[in-house]
This record gives C-alpha cells, sequence and structure tokens, in this order.
C-alpha cells in the first residue's frame, strides 16, 4: 500500500473530473505544482468540499499515482472566504493563483511562491493597501523570484518610484506590503511593472482581464 504524503500548499484550481469528481492543481511548498483528484468530491457531504475550493491553504494529505495525486484528507486553516464577498478582491486573486500557476513547475520547491500568494491574499483584505498596489508589488516580486528582473526601473521614475522599485526587488516576502505610495507613485511603479512584464512575462491572464473590464483599467497597456 502507498505511503500518505503530506503537503502544505494552496488549491489554485478546481474542476469537475468524472460524474463526482474534482481536478485541482495544487501549488505546494515540498513538491512545487502538483494535480490532484478528489474523488466523490461533488457528491453532498463531501468531506473534501470544502477544501476544492480555489485559495484554501492548508495540509492535504496524498497518495501518490502514476502522474497524479489522490486527495485521501486536509486540513484547511485559510478559505479566504472574505474575497468571495469582495468581487473585485476575488478578482485580483484570481489572478494571483494563474500567475502562480503559469510560474510553478513540478517536484520544484514551491516555498517562496507559495508565501508570495499567501501573504498577497492577505494584503488585498487589508484597507490601508490599496488592491492596484497589492498587484503591482506580486507581480514583480513574481518576476524577481523568477529570476527575470532588472534592478533599477527599466526607465527613468521620480526617486520614491525608484526607492519602491529596489524595495521590492530586496524585501523579505514577510514584509512587501508594509508601506504604501501615492497615487502618482502608484502610476509610475506601475508602468515600471508593465514595461517589465512586456519583457518577462509575455502573456496575457483571462483574469486581468475581466479585472480591466470590471475596474476600468487602461485598455492600452496590454496588461
Amino acid at each position: 500500500m502507498r505511503e500518505c504524503v503530506v503537503v502544505t500548499g494552496m488549491v489554485l484550481r478546481a474542476a469537475p473530473s468524472g460524474e463526482g469528481d474534482r481536478r485541482l492543481v495544487v501549488l505546494t511548498r515540498e513538491r512545487g505544482r502538483i494535480t490532484v483528484f478528489a474523488r466523490g468530491a461533488r457528491r453532498p457531504g463531501s468531506p473534501f468540499l470544502a477544501a476544492c475550493r480555489p485559495f484554501s491553504f492548508g495540509k492535504f494529505r496524498l497518495y501518490e499515482g502514476r502522474d497524479a495525486y489522490n486527495l485521501q484528507g486536509a486540513e484547511i486553516t485559510a478559505y479566504f472566504e472574505e474575497l468571495s464577498a469582495d468581487v473585485e478582491g476575488a478578482c485580483y486573486g484570481s489572478y494571483f493563483l494563474e500567475v502562480a500557476e503559469y510560474y510553478s513547475r513540478e517536484n520544484l520547491d514551491g516555498t517562496d511562491l507559495l508565501m508570495l500568494v499567501y501573504q498577497s491574499l492577505r494584503a488585498l483584505l487589508k484597507e490601508v493597501i490599496s488592491n492596484e498596489l497589492v498587484r503591482r508589488v506580486f507581480e514583480l516580486k513574481a518576476m524577481v523570484l523568477n529570476g527575470e528582473y532588472t534592478e533599477l526601473p527599466p526607465f527613468s521614475v521620480s526617486d520614491s518610484a525608484c526607492y519602491t522599485w529596489e524595495y521590492v526587488v530586496a524585501a523579505p516576502l514577510g514584509k512587501l506590503y508594509t508601506f504604501t505610495v501615492t497615487e502618482e507613485v502608484l502610476e509610475e511603479f506601475g508602468r515600471c511593472v508593465d514595461e517589465a512584464k512586456r519583457r518577462f512575462l509575455p502573456r496575457h491572464f483571462h483574469s486581468l482581464e475581466i479585472l480591466k473590464a470590471m475596474t476600468g483599467m487602461e485598455k492600452g497597456s496590454g496588461y
């Protein structure tokens, strides 16, 4: 009988599978991005129901199969239910999960990326920091973790915007969301992040397009 594997992770995506199962994409600290099947998770009364929602964070007990894992149990410590009640916040959060799925890989250490997503979702729940600043910090730090960034902003900006860039590049993950900036600085910083994304993250994300339509973000940037 296969041994049970315990991993710490977050559900990035969940989709129906078969008649009553769910197929999960989970970012884990120990094994990077993995695919997990939750048997019977769509049936009424399933003990897996709550653990199979995107944003669910905690410990997952798994049995390893040939190409995927099977869920045996879960101890969820954070559901981020507050985001579900905030449509805009949920869109930002979904975008973070989509980027994390794009950047993560199977059997590679996912500790830093998992912590970035977790801290960023927590930051969305803080009223003192704008969702758009959280987004920009997340985007830049995700590129930093993937080794794709510049030490300084890609073009000349104010001292405040330059300092913001340098701080995000160098700051520990637990200290990322400890500051705010003016709207002017956020706009400068955002333009720098957009330029970095054009160079290093040339991909369109469905959740970001929805977010743009909802919040009226400038469409000309392409990001």
